[in-house]
């Protein structure tokens, strides 16, 4: 999951408060990026992260990649597999399982989720019901209602199972986070182009 790059011609984004819970926070601008993120430390070895990437595509194609659940493994980094479980109208339960490599040790990590579509708001929100960590949940959020001006935002609280040294790769879920929105951006711009040739 570590995949940041492309510059933008529009330089840096300002930095932008949003406000996760009742904390809010602040995303600083990433250089030669469209990229924007923060982290919280939370008591009890928990993480809140928070990624905001801005996405010069149709947030209606941005939505069916991140709907497309049974094929998410295919372009997302370290995600070796996602499947659908169940669906019950607009809530669906998926079950996911990531592999990484930090410091020559490997660490895997499966959840069960259960996820909420809110089309209407653009907005995928998740918590894990089974899984590898203690505390696993968030959100996706397309802003934006045309091309110019659609951001994607990844929000995610995330608390370690025993043993898991959460403090020593908090850098890398930076990282994760930031590639993940590259992956949707990348797979969204790959269909996109498909159709548009087609």
């Amino acid at each position: 999951m570590t995949q940041l790059s492309a510059p933008n011609g529009n330089g840096l984004l300002q930095t932008q408060a949003l406000t996760m819970g009742s904390a809010p926070l602040q995303l600083e601008s990433c250089s030669l990026d469209t990229i924007q993120q923060d982290m919280e430390r939370l008591p009890g070895g928990c993480r809140r992260l928070a990624v905001q990437l801005r996405i010069g595509l149709d947030p209606d194609a941005i939505w069916a990649v991140l709907t497309d659940y049974d094929n998410l493994s295919r372009f997302i980094p370290n995600l070796q597999s996602s499947r659908q479980l169940w669906r019950r109208d607009d809530v669906v339960g998926l079950e996911q399982e990531g592999a990484q490599t930090f410091m020559g040790l490997r660490f895997k990590a499966r959840v069960q989720l259960e996820l909420t579509e809110h089309r209407e708001q653009q907005r995928l929100s998740f918590v894990m019901t089974k899984g590898d960590f203690r505390r696993f949940e968030g959100s996706w959020q397309i802003g934006g209602v045309s091309t110019e001006a659609t951001t994607l935002l990844y929000e995610l609280t995330v608390q370690g199972c025993v043993g898991m040294p959460i403090g020593l790769i908090e850098q890398r879920l930076r990282e994760d986070l930031a590639a993940n929105l590259r992956a949707v951006q990348q797979e969204a711009l790959r269909r996109f182009t498909r159709v548009a040739r087609a």
